[in-house]
């Protein structure tokens, strides 16, 4: 049977799905409220799975499948999008946000039918709920997608599948089924998408600003299946083998990247960047404003690690610690979000192929830094970091980033959507940069009332609530874009919702928490 903790999360899921179609209420509809049943009971299946050691692949213990939450991000917010998008005129971005649900749902079903494959005996009820949903959602596919919006979608589910194979078997135990599905399923959409628009011959197609953070993204992954399967012949902790490492970044970076990021935005892609970062002085005065958080980052690292190296007994950093990380994530993306959009959407795709990139380093051992990094970093092991890979940090700039990188900007002509959704890129400042640092600290320090299964408690989350909608006040004080049109009841409705889905989930909250935040305000 389902624990409490897995029930909980599941209602929670269950009324952002009917509380986003109260709102918008379309063919595709029907389709979410079957997937979300149907990953419902598929989920019980497969935690039973996990907990009998029966999967075909190592993913993350200490967690449930989480098949249900993970299944619904990317349909409810195609289905969201399309609808803002229709709404402001844009014909193609409506399309667009029909194919990103319809690639959701069906890269979600196909999930759902390996898990019923495996499982032992067959689950007969769960195998015919699959089936009922994936009539429903094929049967809605075919009367709402042209042909090459047909192959797109195939075309994604086709990366998915050997993207899955290859990283699931490269890296064991660093996701749960849910965050596979996540994780595997943005990278699959994004190289798509890269792939799509680099065959295009239509000159002035898109705003360099996107460009780069498809190409940073794609780049630094191909990056490190390249090494990970060139390390598996070779000892990666050598000094031939760092030479080898660096140069043959920079080949790729010079010789593929580079000439790639030409062809897409039709000019030099350094030059353009340098133009770019020094436009105006405020854009000079951010910059110098995030290297000022980055040395004070680097400098908590280092003064814990040397309270360690001092004899102090502890091996793992607080959580009030490892949440000052979340204070200074903040402190760079507030600001940034109310003086410059545009600086903060380059400036996070870069700082995540800087992020991934120093991930290589330490996981290879590439030499000078490798094993310096992992000694530096070993302190602020999360328990959800139980695979090879240190993951926490480059999901809270995710997380942060997530909000801003989906902001439709072609739907919001004056710059923000209209009431609730022009809290649209906060929601990784409000979900993980306020709300789950706050129920951290309180819930830790002077939380006693659990919430039933979890280690979670009741005043770490009204606590959250409270800290959230400061917040929300204090962004109508400084941002003059933000306008909430009195939808202030909804704004509550959504802050709390996903404060209780912190409450009870066991998947990464920050990758999950902004995500649920922003398919809400975008409602």
């Amino acid at each position: 049977m389902f624990s409490k903790a897995v029930l909980a999360e599941a209602l929670v899921v269950f009324a952002v799905v009917l509380l986003v179609h109260a709102a918008v209420w379309d063919r595709f509809s029907w389709c979410a409220l079957a997937l979300a049943v149907q990953a419902f009971y598929v989920q019980f299946k497969w935690d039973r799975l996990l907990q009998l050691g029966g999967a075909v692949f190592q993913f993350r213990t200490a967690a449930n499948s989480g098949l249900l939450p993970a299944s619904m991000v990317t349909p409810l917010l195609g289905i969201v999008m399309k609808e803002r998008c229709k709404a402001a005129g844009s014909v193609y971005l409506e399309r667009f946000g029909i194919v990103v649900a319809s690639a959701g749902m069906l890269v979600a079903l196909f999930l759902s039918v390996i898990a019923v494959g495996i499982t032992k005996p067959v689950p007969t009820n769960t195998c015919i709920l699959t089936g009922v949903a994936g009539s429903v959602i094929i049967y809605t596919m075919k009367h709402s997608l042209t042909v090459s919006e047909v192959i797109e979608v195939l075309e994604v589910l086709l990366i998915f599948v050997y993207l899955s194979m290859i990283l699931l078997y490269l890296l064991p135990r660093c996701f749960s089924p849910g965050e596979a599905l996540l994780v595997l399923g943005a990278l699959s959409f994004v190289l798509n998408q890269l792939i799509k628009r680099s065959l295009s011959l239509v000159e002035g197609r898109g705003d360099p600003i996107d460009f780069f953070l498809l190409v940073a993204v794609v780049g630094v992954v191909l990056l490190g299946l390249f090494f990970a399967v060139l390390f598996l012949f070779l000892d990666s902790g050598t000094w031939i083998s760092s030479l080898f490492f660096h140069t043959m970044t920079a080949v790729l970076g010079l010789g593929v990247v580079m000439p790639w990021l030409y062809r897409l935005i039709q000019r030099n892609p350094l030059l353009w960047l340098l133009q770019f970062l020094f436009q105006t002085q405020t854009r000079a005065c951010l910059l110098l404003y995030w290297a000022c958080l980055a040395a004070s980052a680097c400098a908590v690292v280092w003064y814990q690690n040397a309270k360690r190296s001092s004899g102090c007994k502890k091996h793992r950093a607080s959580t009030a610690t490892r949440k000052h990380f979340h204070l200074i994530a903040v402190a760079t993306y507030v600001p940034g979000l109310v003086l410059d959009r545009q600086l903060l959407h380059l400036a996070a795709a870069l700082c995540l192929a800087v992020f991934i990139f120093l991930e290589y380093v330490r996981y290879f051992r590439i030499k000078p830094f490798g094993q310096t990094l992992r000694q530096l970093l070993s302190l602020f092991l999360d328990d959800r970091d139980s695979g090879p890979l240190i993951l926490t940090h480059i999901y809270l700039l995710l997380g942060m980033s997530l909000p801003v990188w989906l902001f439709p900007r072609a739907c919001a002509p004056q710059g923000a959507l209209a009431g609730a959704g022009a809290l649209v890129p906060y929601s990784g400042v409000l979900a993980v940069g306020v709300g789950d640092t706050i129920a951290s600290v309180f819930g830790s320090t002077m939380g006693e009332i659990k919430w039933p299964g979890t280690k979670k408690t009741v005043e770490g989350t009204v606590t959250a609530i409270f800290a959230q909608i400061i917040a929300v006040a204090l962004i109508l004080l400084f941002d003059s874009s933000v306008n909430l049109n009195s939808s202030y009841a909804w704004i509550l409705a959504a802050i709390s919702l996903v404060s209780l889905l912190e409450a009870y989930t066991t998947q990464i909250d920050n990758l999950l928490l902004p995500l649920y935040l922003q398919i809400l305000f975008m409602a």
